[in-house]
This record gives C-alpha cells, sequence and structure tokens, in this order.
C-alpha cells in the first residue's frame, strides 16, 4: 500500500510506500583524488586569504589551524557587484551580488564531522554562527544560506572535510514557503508548527530519534527522502545566528550525532544538510523555527518528482525513525 501524505510546513505531497518498505541502500563510491588538496595544512597559498581562523589549541601560527574561513576561489555570487533590480519586459535580474564562502572544517584531510572531538565540532558551529552575524551587518544580504556537500552524490568535488556558505540579495522560494506554511498553522492555532510537532514526538514518540540538551532530531511525516532527518532547537526560536555561546557544543553534539547513526545505519552515504533560518530582514517570528535538514541521498528525482512537484519515498518515516533512535 502506498500512501500520500502532506507536509504541514511546505505544503508539498509525497507518496510513501507502505507496503514494501526499504531500509537497505548499496554503497557508494567516494572522492578519491591524486590532486594536490588546497584546504589541507601548508596549502593556504592555493586559496583567497582567510576571512576568519581559530588556531590549534595551545598552538598559534598560520600554519597551526583548526579551522579556516575563505572566498570560495569560484563564487556563485561576488561581494564587490552591485545588487540593482532591472526588468526586461516581464523578466527580472539582479546584480551578481552576494557573497560565496567556505569554511574548512578540520585540518585532517579524512575527518569528517562525525569523527571530530565535541570541541572541535563545536568550532564548526561557531564558525556558522560567527559568519552570519558578521554578514547580517551587511543591509543589502537578505539571507544566508549555511550548506554541506558530502560525497559525489551530493555534489561535492572537493574530498578534504568543508561546508559553504552563500549570502543572497533575496530570500529562496523554498524558505519563503516554509515560513508562510508556518505562518498559516499560527494564524489559526496561535501555535509555532515546528514546536508542535515536537510536542507530539514527546507524548509519543514516532518520528523522534534523538533529544539531549536543548536539541532534537526527527524524521519529518512526510519525508522527501528516505532517512531524512531535521535537527532543530526543542526551545522556540527563529533565527540560527541567535544561537548563544552555551548552546554551541550541545548543537555540535547533536549534529555528530545524527550523522554517525546515518554512516553506521547507511554505511556511510552522500548526503546535504543545509541550515533554514528566519531571512535577516524580519523580525524574530513566534511561527517559524529555525532547523537543520539532512538528506542522505539513496535516491534519485526522475521525471515524475521533477514534473510533479510530488516526491516518492519507499522509506516510511516511521521505519527510518526506528531504525535511526535503536542505533545507541
Amino acid at each position: 500500500m502506498h500512501q500520500l501524505r502532506k507536509d504541514p510546513v511546505s505544503g508539498r505531497w509525497v507518496i510513501v510506500d507502505l507496503e514494501n518498505p526499504r531500509l537497505d541502500f548499496p554503497a557508494q563510491a567516494k572522492i578519491k583524488s591524486s590532486k594536490v588538496c588546497p584546504f589541507c595544512p601548508g596549502n593556504e597559498a592555493m586559496t583567497p586569504p582567510e576571512i576568519l581562523t581559530y588556531p590549534k589549541k595551545g598552538l598559534t601560527g598560520r600554519s597551526e589551524w583548526q579551522l579556516r574561513v575563505f572566498p570560495n576561489k569560484f563564487p556563485a555570487l561576488k561581494i564587490e557587484e552591485v545588487p540593482d533590480k532591472t526588468a526586461e519586459g516581464l523578466y527580472d535580474r539582479v546584480g551578481g551580488f552576494g557573497a560565496h564562502e567556505v569554511i574548512v572544517e578540520n585540518p585532517d584531510h579524512q575527518r569528517e564531522l562525525a569523527d571530530l572531538s565535541d570541541e572541535e565540532a563545536e568550532l564548526v558551529v561557531r564558525a556558522y554562527r560567527d559568519r552570519c552575524r558578521d554578514l547580517r551587518k551587511d543591509t543589502r544580504i537578505k539571507y544566508i544560506l549555511l550548506f554541506k556537500n558530502y560525497g559525489r552524490e551530493a555534489g561535492a568535488s572537493m574530498e578534504h572535510p568543508h561546508s559553504q556558505l552563500i549570502a543572497l540579495p533575496i530570500v529562496p522560494s523554498r524558505v519563503q514557503g516554509e515560513i508562510k506554511g508556518a505562518d498559516k498553522h499560527s494564524q489559526c492555532t496561535e501555535r509555532c508548527l515546528f514546536c508542535d510537532m515536537l510536542k507530539q514526538e514527546e507524548k509519543k514518540p514516532k518520528l523522534l530519534v534523538c533529544s539531549k540538551d536543548g536539541f532534537a532530531a526527527m524524521e519529518p511525516f512526510a519525508a522527501r527522502f528516505p532517512f531524512e532527518t531535521w535537527i532543530m532547537p526543542t526551545k522556540h526560536a527563529s533565527s540560527f545566528d541567535s544561537l548563544s555561546d552555551a548552546q554551541l557544543k550541545p548543537l555540535a553534539c547533536m549534529l555528530k550525532e545524527v550523522l554517525s547513526r546515518l554512516k553506521r545505519a547507511l554505511g556511510d552515504p552522500s548526503y546535504n544538510f543545509m541550515i533554514h533560518t528566519l531571512p535577516l530582514t524580519d523580525k524574530e517570528s513566534e511561527s517559524f523555527h529555525w532547523h537543520i535538514e539532512i538528506i542522505p541521498h539513496l535516491t534519485r528525482v526522475a521525471g515524475f518528482e521533477l514534473g510533479s512537484g510530488f516526491y516518492l519515498n519507499p522509506t516510511p518515516p516511521e521505519l527510518a525513525a526506528e531504525r535511526l533512535r535503536n542505533l545507541i
């Protein structure tokens, strides 16, 4: 039996296979390159100058870094451009203004986020937050998307562990859709939809993976992809960069935990994760709740999904949550 499910946040529809659920997927080939890695220590001259550097604990010096942030050498958008809006008949366009940065998460070519110590992972999350806070000062920027591509199937072109940040002069339509869906729920209930999702899982856990120290991980009810997992704060917050220093390590530990469980359950799959937060121009919202969406690449999007906007998910989210929850 298949079941149509409507995502309460975005309003999109998903078809979930309940009759022949799939929990096992083939192993994926990893990116291997014989070229010199520009992200490794000693090769700093191969990248643009740093915007931010965290030194290794107890050590100083440019080559003894734990984390580096620098502009992408081949940026999608440039801070030097002007965000002028123009129109040509029906067609609107904006100058290629923005920012595109690379966050090299650690010096080791092979150690991914799930392999780092709690303190090392905390520095990654701190860099995410601090770069958002710094870019927020530029009033031309409307939205900042933090994301990570891991593995060939997820679009990664470099093997060395890294994340990226793109600052935009417009708010992405996908984020606008989530905000609209959350607002609609709030207008009817005077509550946050995301908070309601978490409270429902507290009463009767079906989609919850784990919850600890102010953060929870769960499978969305209408997951688009097998083992799609969301992380969010258990206390309402609409802007990612509102994270306090005390929240950085618990979030880093939760992100590490979820990535580790996905790795053990699925054989180290390629994945993307992205942080959805409130636009910089919006005031704090009682209806929208920032969150991280983690999407393993286990199936392919094809003609039906592209043509209809529906997604076909062969893995019921309840079964995915149960499998991840039982991995201690």
